[in-house]
């Protein structure tokens, strides 16, 4: 729509076609919002933008701020508020909630439901739900626009692409047997054949020409049977649909030997920036405190999700249980400053980290120096739609959707006790987020994990963790 690629037929549209994200340079992290603003979009009015800013819920004055000093999820909205205030415009908005947290998401499906005039690519079901009247649905024979948002839409899928893959079980074993019909009938036209010879069964000669005529009359018939059967074939060979079925995913995950993994009382995180002692002490000039009052438990097969808002400490958490199990982390790892935070010993974790921005070579290469099996990695990886061609690219020329999933391949090819992941939907289509849910529900697994995408973690999940209260108040 953009004009980037060729394409055929035409594009019209009253309006411009403006698209999200803006593309940002590294100069450009140093220039304040207004002056962005400026570059962007030169004739765009001050006070349209600031409008745009309070209804998602910053202040105008973060505009005299550096760009690069802002949030991720500031950045996106400032984005959002300058494409909103242009006026003449249609807008693409590609993937917006990757750097929000929930509270963030929540706000900008209200926001975009009080907008009109944008296509919205979004692997967010609750946002889709939220805010979108159509869906373009790209499938593999053609392209579809339905009314109603994401979840009436799933729903008529899922029950045509049931009833079609009904039907392609009858027609395969229709086209089985007309096969096998008709390799029987060439087999008998080969054998009528042979009596052109005057050679029968019982050894006896007969009439030659007699047997010729009535063979050749026989082989006609049996041609005409087998052409009526392969022309059966093809035409039941060209109602079989080409259905996009997600693959299950398997899971074998260790069983602990006893019930409870990790227990946490009134328990408190703080990041050492300084003090002298080993441990800092919650309030003190060298403890930046992170967490407190914090309670939960763990037990076998629990699914818990940590919430919050950004900034919170959900990964906080996460970095102190692979530290208390000896896993190495960040280089910087907060300290318990009070209460009890016990992690089971001999716990074999698998970690699936927030960024992927480091993986570099072959796909393969994450899984060199370990156990894995590199059959069942490399299967995992196609079951989540990945090329083979992209099997065999550098990790540093895939999008960050097939990065997070070679990591995912890893970590559901690793045997462990406890599986912790760090917000592992970001960038994944919905569809390997189903295969994931599907995976996770089904499954006796442990698992700790970070996730901005509500439908999913309220699908799984059977204990949270909500890091929004304030300091001194409880954190359960």
């Amino acid at each position: 729509m953009q004009g980037i690629y060729e394409y055929t037929g035409s594009i019209v549209s009253p309006e411009d076609f403006e698209y999200f994200p803006f593309e940002l340079k590294d100069s450009d992290e140093m220039l304040t919002g207004m002056e962005l603003i400026e570059k962007w979009d030169p004739d765009n009015e001050y006070w349209r933008v600031c409008i745009e800013l309070s209804e998602l819920g910053l202040s105008p004055e973060i505009l005299e701020r550096s760009f690069g000093k802002l949030s991720k999820g500031e950045q996106t909205k400032v984005m959002l508020a300058v494409l909103f205030s242009k006026e003449n415009a249609f807008l693409l908005i590609d993937e917006p909630t990757n750097h929000l947290d929930i509270e963030g998401r929540e706000l900008l499906g209200k926001y975009l439901n009080g907008k009109k005039g944008f296509i919205l690519v979004s692997h967010d079901r609750q946002l889709l739900n939220s805010c979108i009247d159509h869906v373009i649905s790209i499938n593999i024979d053609d392209i579809e626009v339905v009314k109603g948002n994401f979840a009436p839409w799933y729903e008529n899928k899922s029950a045509r692409d049931a009833a079609e893959i009904k039907e392609n079980l009858r027609l395969k074993r229709d086209i089985r047997r007309l096969s096998e019909s008709a390799r029987r009938v060439e087999g008998w036209s080969d054998k009528v054949e042979k009596t052109k010879n005057g050679k029968q069964s019982s050894g006896l000669k007969g009439d030659k020409g007699h047997i010729g005529h009535m063979a050749a009359k026989a082989m006609k018939r049996a041609k005409n049977i087998e052409s009526r059967k392969l022309k059966a074939i093809d035409e039941k060979k060209g109602h079989l649909k080409n259905i996009e079925i997600a693959e299950e995913l398997i899971l074998m995950p260790l069983k602990y030997h006893k019930e409870r993994l990790i227990e946490v009382r009134n328990a408190g995180l703080a990041y050492d920036v300084g003090c002298d002692s080993g441990k800092p002490q919650a309030g003190s000039a060298g403890a930046k405190q992170i967490v407190e009052a914090l309670s939960f438990s763990v037990d076998r097969g629990d699914k818990l999700v940590i919430e919050g808002r950004n900034g919170s400490g959900k990964s906080s958490i996460i970095n102190y249980i692979l530290k208390e199990s000896g896993i190495a982390g960040p280089a910087s790892c907060p300290v318990l400053t009070e209460g009890d935070f016990r992690v089971a010993s001999g716990l074999k974790i698998s970690y699936v980290p927030q960024d992927t921005d480091r993986l570099s070579g072959l796909p393969e290469s994450v899984i060199e120096g370990t156990d894995t099996d590199r059959t069942l990695f490399f299967s995992i990886l196609r079951k989540l739609d990945f090329g083979r061609d992209e099997l065999l690219r550098d990790m540093r020329e895939l999008s960050s959707g097939q990065k997070k999933k070679v990591l995912i391949a890893k970590s559901l090819c690793e045997r462990a006790h406890l599986y912790i992941w760090d917000e592992p939907l970001n960038y994944i289509d919905v569809f390997s987020r189903i295969q994931l849910e599907n995976l996770i529900k089904k499954s006796d697994m442990t698992m700790i994990f970070i996730e901005h995408d509500m439908e999913f973690s309220r699908n799984v999940c059977n204990k949270t963790v909500r890091l929004q209260a304030p300091a001194g108040s409880q954190n359960t």
